[in-house]
């Protein structure tokens, strides 16, 4: 079994390996990572690990709120997840590779990272300026089948595609290459898909790519039959996404 601690970033979205993510950050603990990460060497990765939140809050309270008034606002690395974080958090996430780290003048970050590798959450030490957590790397296993699966899931998710866009009235480019190889396929899917967070969850944690894939050509065939029969449905539905705050 090989572990790694890393500084951790919870967030109200899933990450998947090779899938961009944006960050704006501007709460002091992960400030604080932040200029952790900085002090890497530029050749080498600056790595932090993003789980998805199961019980908690992204941006912790910083004014008294309801329904007590006079609540004090939460502080510290463990701010709005709990006395026990590890239990706030689900168990399967994702390292990011922090490829540019910006620091504006309010001191507030912009941040750009890529998924890279998946991880199981073993323990949270809150003890620091910021959250950190020893993880365990989880390999990639293909499964069975997994090649036929993922042509099946790029025939589904094309369908699935022209269904939304139709439902959006909006023209939907088809010139656009989609990978073949089972394991990209299976992420990049899983992180385009208008699913919530448990859905896109079940997906980051499946056991292999073969059984990610299927799940896939479940929902998407699912979710194409949905889009079929309401033909009309509203763009605040179809739009609407998980916005990461930090």
């Amino acid at each position: 079994m090989t572990t790694v601690r890393l500084p951790l970033f919870p967030l109200n979205s899933v990450l998947f390996p090779g899938l961009v993510l944006p960050l704006n950050i501007f709460e002091e603990r992960y400030r604080a990572m932040m200029r952790e990460l900085l002090k890497t060497p530029e050749d080498d990765p600056r790595r932090f690990a993003v789980v998805a939140i199961r019980d908690g809050h992204e941006v912790a309270s910083t004014a008294p709120g309801m329904p007590d008034p006079t609540a004090l606002p939460q502080r510290g690395p463990a701010a709005g997840f709990g006395d026990d974080p590890v239990k706030a958090f689900h168990e399967v996430g994702c390292i990011a590779d922090a490829a540019t780290i910006r620091e504006r003048a309010d001191g507030s970050f912009e941040v750009l990272a890529t998924g890279t590798t998946r991880v199981r959450l073993l323990s949270v030490d809150a003890s620091g300026a910021f959250l950190t957590a020893e993880l365990e790397e989880l390999e990639e296993d293909p499964g069975e089948e997994a090649g036929a699966l993922a042509e099946g899931v790029l025939r589904a998710f094309r369908q699935y595609q022209k269904r939304l866009a139709g439902a959006r009235e909006r023209s939907l480019s088809t010139g656009a290459e989609l990978p073949d190889e089972p394991a990209v396929v299976s992420y990049l899917v899983a992180a385009a898909a208008m699913l919530d967070v448990p859905a896109k969850q079940r997906l980051l944690q499946a056991p292999d790519t073969a059984s990610r894939l299927r799940e896939e050509l479940t929902l998407l065939r699912a979710e194409t039959a949905i889009i079929r029969n309401l033909p009309s449905l509203p763009a605040s539905e179809l739009t609407r996404g998980p916005t990461n705050l930090n």
